[in-house]
C-alpha cells in the first residue's frame, strides 16, 4: 500500500460552520464497543498522524468517549471534535452534553448532534424546551461551536427539522443501496443544502450488524457479497452538498486503507453511477 501523505488528503467547507475538514472522518464507535483502551487510544493518534482531524463520538458507544478523551487531553487543538446527546428533551441533553465534556476532558466541542432523531419525538425536539433550542443555549455558553442533528431513518423526521429550524450541520445514512430505501438524497439532502448545513455520510458502507464490531473490514453491504468499497466511499462523496463521509474504523490497516481512498478521491463518472445504482437496487430489495 502507498505511503498517504497528510498533505494530500482532500478537505472541505463544512455549510455554514466555515470550517475546512477532510472529506473523510473517524468514527470511533469501533473503539468503543470492539477494542481494549489502547489499542482504541492507539486507531485515534494514528488518525490525526493521517489528517483524519474531523473526530466522531457519542455517549452511546461504550467507552468510546473516554477512550477519546485520552487523546484530546493531549490533541485537542488538531481536532475537529463532535459528539451527540440521544435526547428530545432540553434539560436531558444539556446534561449529555456536560458530561460528555467530562469524559472526553475538554471544555467545548466543535458540533453536537441531536443523535438519531428518527428514533425520537421530532416535536419535543423541536419545542421551546426542546434539545435543540437547549443546545443552542450551550453553543451561547461556549460549550459547542456549532448544533445540529443525525438521522439514521425515517427521512420524514429529518425533513421536518430542516423545515422548521436553521442548523449547522446535519449526518444522515447513505449509501448506494440505501438510496433505493431511505433515500435521504433525493428526499432531505436537498433541504438541508437549502440552508447551506454542513453534511456528513454516515454508514457509507451499510454499517456494522447488529451494531456489533468484532473484525475488521465487517459490515452489512460486504455481508451481501464482494462489492467495491472505494466505489462505495466515492457514491458518498460524489452526492451533491456531502462534505464528507464518516467510517467506523476497527484497525490502523483499515485506517490507512480508507485514508487512501480519500486521497485519490475522484468524482463518480456515469457508468459507475449506473452499475451502483443496479447493484444497489438489486440488493435492497434483499
Amino acid at each position: 500500500m502507498a505511503v498517504v501523505d497528510v498533505h494530500t488528503l482532500p478537505h472541505r467547507v463544512l455549510g455554514k460552520t466555515g470550517e475546512k475538514v477532510p472529506i473523510l472522518g473517524l468514527g470511533t464507535a469501533p473503539g468503543g464497543f470492539g477494542l481494549p483502551d489502547s489499542e482504541a487510544i492507539d486507531l485515534i493518534h494514528a488518525a490525526l498522524d493521517l489528517g483524519v482531524t474531523y473526530l466522531d463520538t457519542a455517549p452511546g458507544y461504550d467507552r468510546a468517549q473516554k477512550q477519546l478523551g485520552e487523546v484530546m487531553k493531549h490533541r485537542r487543538d488538531e481536532a475537529f471534535l463532535v459528539s451527540k446527546a440521544f435526547a428530545a428533551e432540553g434539560k436531558k441533553a444539556l446534561e449529555i452534553l456536560e458530561q460528555s465534556l467530562k469524559d472526553l476532558q475538554t471544555d467545548q466541542v466543535d458540533l453536537v448532534f441531536v443523535h438519531s432523531v428518527g428514533s425520537q419525538d421530532v416535536d419535543q425536539i423541536l419545542a421551546s424546551d426542546g434539545s435543540l433550542a437547549a443546545l443552542r443555549e450551550a453553543q451561547k455558553r461556549g460549550l459547542t461551536r456549532y448544533v445540529g442533528f443525525t438521522c439514521h431513518n425515517k427521512p420524514h423526521h429529518a425533513a421536518k427539522i430542516l423545515r422548521e429550524v436553521d442548523v449547522d450541520a446535519v449526518m444522515f445514512a447513505m449509501n448506494f443501496v440505501d438510496q433505493h430505501t431511505y433515500n435521504f438524497e433525493g428526499d432531505v439532502l436537498p433541504l438541508a443544502a437549502e440552508q447551506d448545513a454542513g453534511v456528513a455520510a454516515m454508514k457509507v458502507f451499510g454499517g456494522a450488524p447488529e451494531v456489533e464490531y468484532k473484525t475488521p473490514t465487517q459490515s452489512i453491504l460486504a455481508a451481501t457479497g464482494d462489492y467495491d468499497h472505494d466505489l462505495a466511499l466515492r457514491y458518498a462523496l460524489s452526492l451533491p452538498g456531502v462534505t464528507l463521509s464518516v467510517v467506523g474504523m476497527y484497525t490502523q490497516e483499515e485506517l490507512r486503507q480508507n485514508v487512501e481512498w480519500a486521497r485519490n478521491y475522484r468524482p463518480l463518472d456515469p457508468i459507475d453511477s449506473e452499475r451502483l445504482s443496479a447493484t444497489g437496487a438489486e440488493i435492497a430489495q434483499k
